[in-house]
């Protein structure tokens, strides 16, 4: 098994890269998807949001206001610190857990948002950064997700620095352009995954 950890800034594009890979074979684990799967109703994980932060961030329906409650982390890094707190373990031990299923001979990719800010490059055999400028990162989070300029530089604000991911970085995909320019980028990051995949499995006699 060869395991990659997958990371990029906001905006940056790092779920299009990720559904090339799993197109081309890789084993996906989300760890936005999961985030949101362990604070789901009933859910301990949201049990213990509800307790740190108040009923206030329950929607009517009782399902967690992603809304409301990013609005107080992402303006307070204490705040932010102690939601991390109930979510990265749980999201930790799913993953873990998924990436155990995939068996000995996947290339599993660990999308992982906050890998760099955790300090989680040492848990994977490779690290892959989605690079692009911050000017790129501002005007998708502008002109595609609807947020105004402060909201979108507050969120770029409380990721880790563009250098900060580099510096950690195995193989960088460049996704500045356009997704069609994407595309060959990702398939040849593949095949250099498939082939450190083909050395891991020849060395431990797989």
């Amino acid at each position: 098994m060869l395991t990659v950890g997958l990371t990029g800034g906001i905006g940056a594009g790092k779920s299009a890269v990720a559904e090339l890979l799993a197109s081309y074979g890789a084993v996906i684990v989300d760890s936005d998807k999961i985030a949101r799967e362990v604070v789901e109703p009933g859910t301990a994980g949201l049990a213990a949001v509800v307790a740190e932060f108040g009923p206030d961030v329950l929607a009517a329906d009782g399902t967690l206001d992603r809304a409301k409650l990013g609005g107080i982390v992402f303006a307070d890094a204490g705040r932010r610190e102690a939601l991390n707190a109930i979510v990265h373990p749980l999201v930790r031990e799913r993953s873990a857990a998924l990436t155990e299923a995939a068996g000995p001979d996947a290339v599993v990719v660990n999308d992982v948002p906050l890998l760099t800010e955790n300090g989680l490059a040492g848990l994977y055999d490779v690290v892959v950064v989605v690079d692009v400028a911050p000017a790129t990162q501002l005007d998708r989070l502008v002109r595609l997700r609807g947020m105004t300029e402060d909201e979108a530089r507050a969120r770029m604000a409380a990721q880790a620095t563009r250098a900060e991911r580099l510096a950690i970085a195995d193989i960088v995909v460049d996704n500045d352009g356009t997704p069609a320019e994407l595309a060959p980028r990702v398939r040849e990051v593949w095949e250099q995954l498939v082939a450190l995949q083909g050395v891991r499995g020849r060395n431990s006699g797989a």
